[in-house]
C-alpha cells in the first residue's frame, strides 16, 4: 500500500490556468528577465505567445522562449511562422492579455501614436483585450517629457501600467526605470484578469493579517506569534478574483500588488480601521491573530530590570471586532487558532461572533498555522456544515475560503 503523499493538495486551477497571454518582448537589457516571466506564466497554466521585436532578439535569443512555452515565438510580421496569413490578428483575437515586459521607450512611443512596425506594436494594435505595459529604460529616459506624454495618453486609453521599479540601472546610476521584478509582473497579470472576468469583479473584501501588539511599555508588548501570511495569501486570492480588497495588517510583510495596505499594530487600531473600512465593504475575513487581552495601564517608559522586582500587569479585555461589526449585506469570515477541541471551540465561535463562515485550524501542528506556507483548515458554516480540507498552501485555502464566499454572495443577491 503506497504511503500518503506528504506535501500538500494541489488546489483548485489558479488564476491562470487557461488564459491567453501574448507577451511581447522588445529591445531591453532587462529582456533576460521576460524569460523568467514567461516560465511563471505557464507554470501557472497559462497559453503564452511570444511576440518579439528584432531588436529584443539581440538581447535573448527565441529559442529560449520556445523551450518554456513549447510555442515557435512569433519575430518576423513578413513571416509569422507559417501558421496563417494575419497571425498578428488571430493572436490579437484570441488574447485574453497581452503583457509587454520589457517595454522599451520606443515601444512606448509606438504604442502611443498607433505605430505598427514590429510583430509586438502590430499586435498591441490590434486586439481589444487588456493591455500591460512593464517599461525598463534609463531613469533619464523615463522621465523625459516626451516618455511622461506617451503615458498618459496610454492610460488614458486604459493601457495600465506594472512600474518602472527604482534602483540601479544598466548605466550604473540610480533611478526609476528598472524592469520590476517577474513575480510582482504576473501579480499585474493575475490582477487585471481577475477584474475583468473574477467572480468577485466589484466586490469590496476588507481583510485583517498578522498579531496585534498591546504595549506594556515603549519597548515590550504582548502579542503572539501570528505572521500574517495566511491574511495576505486570501488577500491576494481575492484580488486575484477580481475583489477590490484592502489589508489591514500588522506584519511587516511586503504589500501584495494591487491590494491597499493599512498598517496598524494596537488592537484599538485594528478595530478603528476595521469599523471604518466594513462600510462600504461586501466581506469581512478576519485572519488576524487578535490579542484577547491588553494591558489596563502601559508604562510611560521602560521598566528597569530590579527596579520594583516581581512585575504584575493587570490585564483588560479586548472588545471582539469581528462580534462587533455588521451590516444587513456584510459576509463576515472568523478564524480559529486552536490547540485542543479544534471544532468544538470553533463553532461556539462561529455562533458568538456572528459570522457566516469559520476557518479553524490547529496550530500545534508542524506544517500548519503560524509561520509556514501550508496550512490545514475545516471550514465550519453557521447551518452546521464542517468541510474539512487536506493540507494546502495557505494561497489555496483562501482560495477554499473565497469559494464559499462567492456562494453565500451569490445567495444574498
Amino acid at each position: 500500500m503506497n504511503a500518503p503523499p506528504s506535501g500538500p493538495t494541489t488546489g483548485p486551477a489558479g488564476p491562470l490556468a487557461g488564459r491567453h497571454i501574448v507577451l511581447g518582448v522588445t529591445g531591453s537589457i532587462a529582456a533576460y528577465k521576460a524569460v523568467e516571466v514567461a516560465s511563471r506564466l505557464v507554470q501557472g497554466g497559462a497559453i503564452v505567445d511570444v511576440a518579439m521585436t528584432r531588436a529584443a532578439t539581440e538581447f535573448i535569443a527565441p529559442l529560449s522562449f520556445r523551450s518554456l512555452t513549447a510555442r515557435e515565438p512569433y519575430t518576423d510580421m513578413f513571416r509569422p511562422n507559417g501558421e496563417f496569413g494575419e497571425a498578428h490578428v488571430e493572436l490579437a483575437r484570441r488574447a485574453d492579455l497581452m503583457l509587454i515586459a520589457p517595454a522599451s521607450a520606443s515601444m512606448l512611443a509606438r504604442l502611443a501614436h498607433g505605430l505598427a512596425d514590429d510583430f509586438v506594436s502590430l499586435t498591441a494594435l490590434a486586439t481589444v483585450a487588456p493591455v500591460l505595459v512593464a517599461p525598463a529604460m534609463d531613469a533619464q529616459m523615463w522621465e523625459h517629457a516626451a516618455t511622461q506624454a506617451n503615458r498618459a495618453m496610454l492610460e488614458q486609453r486604459g493601457v495600465e501600467f506594472a512600474g518602472p521599479a527604482s534602483g540601479r540601472l544598466a548605466s550604473g546610476r540610480m533611478g526609476a526605470g528598472r524592469l520590476v521584478e517577474p513575480t510582482a509582473i504576473v501579480d499585474h497579470v493575475k490582477a487585471r484578469l481577475g477584474r475583468e472576468r473574477g467572480d468577485l469583479a466589484g466586490r469590496t473584501v476588507v481583510v485583517t493579517a498578522g498579531g496585534n501588539r498591546e504595549a506594556i511599555d515603549p519597548v515590550r508588548f504582548i502579542g503572539n506569534h501570528s505572521s500574517g501570511k495566511q491574511g495576505y495569501a486570501v488577500a491576494e486570492a481575492a484580488r486575484d478574483r477580481g475583489a477590490k480588497v484592502i489589508l489591514i495588517s500588522t506584519a511587516p510583510l511586503p504589500a501584495p500588488v494591487g491590494v491597499r495596505v493599512i498598517p496598524v499594530s494596537s488592537h484599538r487600531e485594528l478595530f478603528a480601521a476595521v469599523r471604518e473600512t466594513v462600510l462600504d465593504a461586501d466581506v469581512l475575513i478576519m485572519a488576524a491573530a487578535v490579542a484577547d487581552y491588553r494591558p489596563a495601564q502601559p508604562f510611560e517608559r521602560k521598566i528597569k530590570r530590579g527596579e520594583a522586582g516581581d512585575l504584575t500587569i493587570e490585564l483588560h479585555q479586548n472588545e471582539d471586532i469581528i462580534a462587533s461589526v455588521s451590516s444587513p449585506r456584510l459576509i463576515k469570515v472568523a478564524f480559529a487558532a486552536e490547540t485542543d477541541d479544534l471544532l468544538d471551540n470553533a463553532a461556539r465561535k462561529l455562533k458568538a461572533k456572528g459570522a457566516q463562515l469559520m476557518v479553524a485550524n490547529d496550530v500545534t501542528a508542524p506544517d500548519a498555522g503560524f509561520a509556514v506556507d501550508t496550512n490545514r483548515v475545516t471550514i465550519l458554516d453557521d447551518r452546521g456544515g464542517a468541510d474539512e480540507l487536506p493540507l494546502l498552501s495557505k494561497y489555496d485555502v483562501g482560495v477554499r475560503v473565497l469559494d464559499r464566499v462567492a456562494e453565500l454572495l451569490r445567495e444574498a443577491r
